[in-house]
């Protein structure tokens, strides 16, 4: 019968350091959403409004972004432009791949949020004075994001979580410092499973923190 006997002891030593990785996980996450948010909306409107290849390119990505798994869009960023002679750090890799797969999903997001927005809205305004931009940012815009807020949310969830493939480019994020503590421990369910909790955490905090600022932001 297998024996296995446990020691926490090593993880507690090295609970600060997990701590502190998770805050740069956390910090990784936030800055792929935040440019994922702004590129994603950019694609959505360029396959909505624009022909020929700009249409391509923001369609290739969207199709590239959401039909091939997300190790091998970090591998392309951490391996692949190395290839061509572009080696980049793995906080890049790790920030350029979550971005990349975070845009290509949001895109089609924010694609649904504003085919949910009559155009009639559109046209009252324009018949209003407004123009085209004014319409977009303070009627349509405002809509889309109230449309789109929980799978913004969800995304959020899905980025800390895709940003543990980082350990796999040599990123210290908390699942790569957790592997490497328990590499040089042994003590490899200890220390997994204290991240696994911290990991659930973070989760928590997050829908915690939508839900009140959801509950602020959509009162009316």
């Amino acid at each position: 019968m297998f024996d296995y006997n446990f020691h926490w002891r090593p993880v507690m030593k090295s609970l600060p350091d997990l701590i502190d990785a998770a805050f740069l996980t956390l910090q990784v996450a936030v800055l792929a959403m935040i440019l994922g948010i702004v590129i994603g909306l950019g694609l959505a409107l360029v396959r909505m409004h624009l022909r020929g290849l700009p249409r391509w390119l923001a369609s290739s990505w969207v199709e590239l972004a959401r039909n091939t798994p997300a190790l091998f869009q970090l591998f392309f960023f951490g391996f692949g432009l190395g290839a061509f002679g572009l080696h980049l750090s793995p906080y890049i890799i790790v920030l350029a791949g979550l971005t990349f797969n975070c845009a290509g999903y949001l895109a089609e997001n924010f694609r649904g949020g504003f085919q949910a927005v009559p155009d009639t809205q559109i046209r009252a305004a324009r018949s209003l004075g407004m123009t085209a931009w004014q319409a977009y940012s303070r009627i349509v815009i405002p809509q889309v994001f109230r449309i789109v807020y929980h799978p913004i949310t969800n995304q959020m969830v899905w980025a800390v979580l895709m940003s543990s493939l980082g350990m796999l480019v040599g990123f210290r994020e908390l699942s790569g410092e957790t592997q490497f503590f328990a590499s040089r421990t042994f003590r490899i369910f200890e220390y997994f499973a204290v991240t696994a909790v911290i990991y659930y955490v973070i989760v928590k905090l997050i829908l915690l923190g939508s839900r009140l600022l959801a509950a602020r932001l959509f009162r009316y």
